[in-house]
């Protein structure tokens, strides 16, 4: 079983990745060891992505790449 943490009191910000536009944001909770808690910023009370720490800065790696 894989571990979820509790997200209810999460402080989430959104994130520099996104260009700010109304359509276009995530937003990224911090405080969470070893894992990246991601949502959409339109759909606060939606499902929440929770990618490990590795796997989150290959993907940011890849973007800040053009990949």
């Amino acid at each position: 079983m894989k571990y979820i943490p509790e997200l209810g009191t999460a402080a989430w910000r959104k994130s520099t990745y996104s260009d700010g536009g109304a359509n276009n944001c995530l937003e990224v909770a911090d405080g969470y060891p070893g894992l990246v808690p991601v949502r959409d910023s339109k759909v606060r009370n939606g499902r929440v992505l929770v990618f490990g720490t590795a796997s989150w800065q290959a993907f940011v790696t890849g973007v800040k790449a053009g990949a």
